[in-house]
Order: C-alpha cells, then sequence, then structure tokens
C-alpha cells in the first residue's frame, strides 16, 4: 500500500518537530502568518531552491504548505519530478487557521498582502467588468470578458490557474533575491543540523491552540 502524500492538522501539529515546512505563497501572504518555523520559497522559485530542498529532504521529512493545498500539491509534484520526496498539508494554513492553532509572522517587518485566490478573483473580477464597459463603446470588446469566463472555466476543469501565475511575477509577489539567498542559506543549516541532532519526538512546542 503506497504511503499517503498528505498529512491533516492534527498529524502535522504532532510531527511538526521532524519536519521541515516551507512554504510556496508569495511572500506577501507569508507575512500574513505561517506555520510555526516554516520557510518561504514561493512556488515560482521552487527549482531554484532544489539543491537546498533535497538536502534538506535527505535528512527528514519536507511539508510544502500553501493557503488551501492547491500550489503545494503543484509544489510537490514539482520536487517529485526532481526526486526529491514531499509531503502536502490538506487544507493549507486556512485549515490550520480554522482548526484552531495559532500561525507565526515574520520578525522582521513585512508588508503582508492579499491571498493569490483572492488576488485572482479581483484581477478576473475587474477584467469581466472592463470588457462589459469597454463593450458599450465596440461591441467586440465584450469579447474580453467571454475570454475571462473561458478561463476561469478551463482553470476549474484542469485544477490550474494561468491567471496565478502570471500574478505571482508581479514585483509585490516576488521575493527580493537577498530575503531568498538567507532563506536556502537557513534551509541548508537546518538540514545539517537535524543530520548531526535529529529531533526528539513529539507536538512542537510553539504550537498553540487558540480554540482552546
Amino acid at each position: 500500500m503506497a504511503a499517503s502524500l498528505t498529512l491533516d492538522t492534527d498529524q502535522a501539529r504532532t510531527r511538526l518537530p521532524q519536519l521541515t515546512v516551507v512554504d510556496v505563497r508569495t511572500p506577501g501572504e507569508y507575512a500574513s502568518g505561517h506555520l510555526p518555523d516554516a520557510l518561504n520559497i514561493p512556488l515560482d522559485q521552487l527549482r531554484r531552491a532544489l539543491p537546498a530542498l533535497k538536502e534538506a529532504a535527505d535528512h527528514g521529512e519536507l511539508l510544502v504548505v500553501c493557503a488551501s493545498g492547491a500550489r503545494s500539491e503543484s509544489a510537490r509534484s514539482v520536487l517529485a519530478g526532481n526526486g526529491v520526496p514531499a509531503l502536502t498539508l490538506t487544507g493549507g494554513t486556512q485549515g490550520w487557521r480554522e482548526r484552531g492553532l495559532a500561525l507565526q509572522h515574520p520578525a522582521t517587518e513585512a508588508r503582508a498582502a492579499w491571498s493569490m485566490e483572492r488576488q485572482v478573483r479581483f484581477a478576473a473580477g475587474g477584467l469581466a467588468l472592463a470588457g462589459l464597459g469597454l463593450g458599450r463603446l465596440h461591441p467586440a470588446l465584450r469579447l474580453l470578458s467571454a475570454g475571462v469566463a473561458g478561463g476561469l472555466v478551463f482553470s476549474a476543469v484542469s485544477d490550474t490557474c494561468a491567471m496565478a501565475h502570471l500574478l505571482a511575477k508581479l514585483p509585490h509577489n516576488r521575493p527580493r533575491p537577498a530575503d531568498l539567498d538567507a532563506t536556502l542559506a537557513a534551509l541548508t543549516r537546518r538540514a545539517r543540523e537535524r543530520a548531526e541532532s535529529p529531533p526528539s519526538a513529539g507536538p512542537a512546542d510553539g504550537v498553540t491552540d487558540i480554540s482552546a
């Protein structure tokens, strides 16, 4: 029987000391709250991080997370295709928060941003409205609204989102080079520390159940 590639919230909480958690959301989303000790490597920067991620996976399990689970599953597929095993968190950080568990925030000042799902809804709605408005000037411009609608249908059917990939390339959604370099250095350092001194089993001390 094949091992499960997902963890639910309770499983992740219990195994957190043994996991290297990688948050594949944008830096702004990460700043709005993340799992304890999670490192931020946005999905579109994953290939650059492969050497450090492979070293981390050699010395412990990787758990990739996002807002709801869709991007983390894409990340898991990319990693698996490059020989790096990883797990995903069912429900993502939203599920973690809904379970009543606290999220951490970066120690340094960072601007929080809308979730990618919210950015996509705003962009799609804005383009659809623009198409309807411009269509009053020229009927052919209503095709913009039709194109957005078709794109959303294709996104649902294929479980992909081209608009999210485009939005992820905007400056406010991209990490500063120095920030990503620091994250990769921290990832490598953690991997080597775990190789020298494996963590003890048990729930993570830093995880607070705020529902209690």
